[in-house]
């Protein structure tokens, strides 16, 4: 049989590991001390408990020699009552004769293997006649017989005499002392690894975009450093993030401004051949600078709310509506999650827009997944994008190439966008092929803590 190599045993090994801070550090804590258990315990049954037993059993053997060896010398019943009377009195055993009885055939044996074992080669070494004796019959007796010419001596001693009863004292005193030092350091790694968890919580939570204030340091100086180091890039990423938004809406304001008094200036113009077109130029304009506003702000500072899947995409689907694409609508009725509302709106819209842009028909979809995580799917049956484009669709001020570029409003930030405020939600976007042979967007929420998802029995629409 070949021998597997070490690396392979080492790769098995690492994927039956524990992958968390938790169980690794428990198993650090058990693995060494139930090897020492088992250590202890061995060393403990093989140096002392055997010892002991085979001393004891040995002792027993030689009384029980004496007594058959001195009957044999006078096998009357005077002499008999007198080792019985001298066996009871000075080695605790009960002797009495079984006249024209021969030992029993069928051997009895009791769980423990050794008990037996050491007894029996006791009694072969020192009784020179065939014996036959029972661990099993009395819990607290050992029955041993002798053959005899006259018949069976039946002797009887106390279990104590042949085994150390005492030895599960010291087990149970060994389990009772592991069980309470396991307890202590599970107590102590679990307030360690705590810690770590809420520092995970803090930074999950800052990456979808919700504050917590409360948020302190805890745990060991490591952790507590850590935790620190956390909340100060915090702060440097919030405040990086204010200026970001406070910079883009001040440009946002300033290039508001001569835009209104351009299109005020058209309204109070007379007619001429060129009025619509500038008209549409500056409603692209001021798209265009809502758009970078958005993509900005990314509207962090919403508050997450429970609400009902299938009224976003009806919303969602309503907008694309009005652009002259048919829109087909299929979510549970009883699908919910938590989010925040206007962020998650708008990626849903962007998303339908753009299908509803680059298609005659867009299908929007939802279903609950079985891991308890959400999944929501725009489509349409436009000319796609080859696929390995994909990526490049999700980038800022993307436009691609002409196949998907015949919207000239936009700026090529829906999809960012969207990617954006789903990534603020803890999820993503892929992109794949439609059914309906166009582009799939595919949206991918996680479970988030097990209580932002819920759902009935009912299925999407595939």
């Amino acid at each position: 049989m070949r021998l597997l190599p070490f690396n392979v045993w080492a790769r098995v090994l690492k994927r039956r590991l524990p992958t968390s801070l938790w169980g690794r550090s428990l198993l650090i804590i058990v693995l060494p001390v139930l090897v020492m258990q088992v250590a202890v315990t061995w060393a403990f049954f093989d140096m002392h408990w055997q010892t002991v037993t085979a001393r004891l059993s040995d002792g027993l053997a030689g009384d029980v020699a004496w007594a058959a060896e001195s009957y044999a010398d006078e096998p009357t019943p005077q002499n008999l009552a007198v080792i019985a009377d001298r066996a009871q009195r000075s080695m605790s055993l009960s002797i009495d004769m079984r006249e024209g009885e021969t030992l029993p055939e069928n051997v009895r044996r009791g769980p423990v293997g050794v008990i037996d074992r050491t007894l029996g080669k006791a009694l072969q070494t020192r009784v020179d006649r065939p014996v036959w004796f029972d661990t099993t019959r009395y819990p607290a007796y050992v029955d041993i017989r002798v053959q005899q010419p006259q018949g069976v001596l039946r002797i009887i001693a106390p279990r104590e005499r042949a085994v150390a009863t005492q030895a599960h004292i010291f087990v149970l005193w060994l389990l009772i002392a592991t069980v309470l030092l396991m307890s202590i350091a599970v107590l102590f790694i679990r307030n360690q690894v705590r810690s770590i968890e809420r520092l995970a919580d803090a930074a999950e939570a800052f990456g979808r975009g919700e504050a917590r204030e409360r948020f302190k340091p805890h745990g060991a100086r490591e952790v507590r450093a850590a935790a620190t180091a956390f909340m100060a890039m915090r702060e440097r990423i919030q405040r990086h993030i204010d200026q970001r938004t406070a910079m883009l809406a001040s440009v946002s304001h300033d290039l508001r401004t001569p835009l209104t008094r351009l299109r005020l200036e058209l309204a109070l113009a007379p007619p001429f051949k060129r009025q619509a077109a500038m008209k549409r130029d500056l409603d692209e304009m001021e798209h265009m600078i809502d758009e970078y506003l958005a993509f900005a702000r990314g509207e962090a500072g919403e508050a997450t709310q429970t609400i009902r899947i299938g009224d976003l995409l009806e919303a969602a689907g309503e907008d694309a509506r009005r652009v002259g694409a048919e829109v087909e609508v299929a979510a549970p009725g009883d699908l919910t999650a938590s989010l925040r509302p206007l962020a998650f709106k708008r990626a849903l819209t962007n998303l339908a827009g753009n299908a509803a842009s680059h298609g005659d028909k867009t299908r929007l979809s939802a279903r609950a997944l079985p891991s308890g995580g959400l999944e929501v799917i725009v489509e349409d049956d436009g000319p796609g994008i080859p696929e390995d484009m994909y990526e490049e669709a999700f980038r800022p001020f993307s436009r691609l190439d002409a196949s998907r570029n015949q919207n000239s409003k936009g700026v090529g930030l829906g999809l960012a966008i969207a990617r954006d405020v789903v990534r603020g939600h803890g999820g993503d976007i892929a992109l794949d092929r439609s059914d309906l042979g166009g582009l799939k967007a595919i949206i991918r929420l996680p479970e988030q803590g097990r209580s932002h998802f819920e759902a009935g029995t009912g299925e999407a629409a595939p």
